[in-house]
């Protein structure tokens, strides 16, 4: 897409493409019909949510909620039992979602290394037994 020069968008054209585009139409054909990449459409529609019209009006470099950008949010301790209860258990629930994450992409990095062992057996493995 290197043909492509870099062009300017007025806010008005972004907003009526981020409307059209939450009011059901197909990223894709939108994307086509308006000349801009499906992306930039989502990167409107995402500033358009966080920061309203004034969103589209952003110049160019972190984008809103970005990882460096944005502290950790804090946790505000609800006074009602349950809800710290529910609370919790969300924390713990985010947590183990991540732990499953890490378990899973090790997994396939195993996989990948054993299938690729020049013998075609199953390396041995390095951890000591104790009988």
């Amino acid at each position: 897409m290197s043909d492509r020069t870099n062009r300017v968008f007025t806010t008005g054209f972004k907003e009526r493409a981020v409307l059209r585009l939450e009011a059901g139409e197909q990223a894709t054909a939108l994307a086509a019909e308006l000349g801009v990449r499906r992306k930039l459409l989502y990167d409107w529609s995402k500033s358009y949510r966080l920061l309203g019209v004034a969103g589209l009006n952003r110049k160019r470099g972190p984008k809103p909620g970005g990882r460096r950008s944005s502290p950790a949010p804090e946790r505000t301790v609800p006074a009602d039992p349950l809800a710290q209860a529910r609370a919790r258990v969300a924390e713990l629930e985010r947590l183990v979602g991540r732990q499953q994450v890490d378990l899973d992409f090790f997994r396939r990095a195993l996989r990948l290394t054993d299938a690729g062992s020049p013998s075609g057996t199953v390396p041995i493995s390095t951890r000591s037994s104790k009988p």
